[in-house]
């Protein structure tokens, strides 16, 4: 194994198109997903994936407060988005889309477990009081430079990317394999600008390939 490793962020059902909490052009993840999991397993390198993994009763759905989807409040002390219930464990909507290559997924990490806090993040909570095992395992193996893609940009892919530069790993941000929400109309180009501020580096697929041949 390389000391790289592709980390592919909430390729989920429930984010790609008919899912509860649809992101426009999810499902489009997948090819470029695919594709750079045969570039990486050919060159050795880990391919990773993180799976959002709520309880039916998470703090973070409107459902559980009474008010409308993509309404704000606070959980646990934090500023929260209430999302549709979504990614519910063990439900089709949570499970990886079924087009992408997982008979190559190396290890998959659950996050958004904790009723009481979001996690955005494939490291952390929104308040970083408790860690996946991501980090433990790129530890582990002696990554120290991930590739990064999926859903969505300004959520789950701009937080993973935002912990994993804290943590001093070298990241890229492969931005044709992402897709965002956008609440408001900017918010992934402003997520992507966040990243490149804070040491990312932005490629796109045909970039990579081009300048990683």
């Amino acid at each position: 194994m390389t000391q790289r490793a592709l980390l592919l962020v909430d390729i989920q059902n429930d984010f790609c198109a008919g899912g509860a909490l649809a992101v426009a052009e999810g499902d489009s993840t997948v090819d470029i997903a695919n594709a750079l999991i045969e570039w990486c397993k050919s060159r050795g390198d880990a391919v990773l994936a993180s799976q959002d993994w709520h309880p039916a009763n998470h703090g973070s759905f409107a459902s559980q407060h009474g008010v409308a989807p993509f309404s704000t409040g606070k959980l646990d002390g934090l500023a929260q988005t209430f999302w549709p219930d979504h990614c519910v464990q063990n439900s089709d909507g949570a499970a990886l889309h079924p087009l992408l290559n997982q008979q190559a997924i190396d290890e998959v990490f659950r996050k958004g477990e904790d009723p009481n806090i979001d996690s955005y993040s494939a490291f952390f909570d929104n308040d970083h009081r408790k860690a996946t095992a991501l980090h433990g395992w790129l530890q582990q193996h002696g990554i120290r430079e991930l590739i990064v893609l999926g859903l969505a940009t300004d959520y789950c892919v701009k937080f993973s990317v935002l912990d994993a530069l804290k943590l001093g790993y070298v990241v890229s941000v492969i931005t044709d394999g992402c897709r965002g929400v956008n609440i408001q109309p900017q918010d992934s180009t402003q997520a992507f600008m966040e990243m490149a501020v804070e040491g990312a580096t932005l490629y796109t697929l045909a970039d990579w390939q081009e300048t990683h041949a």
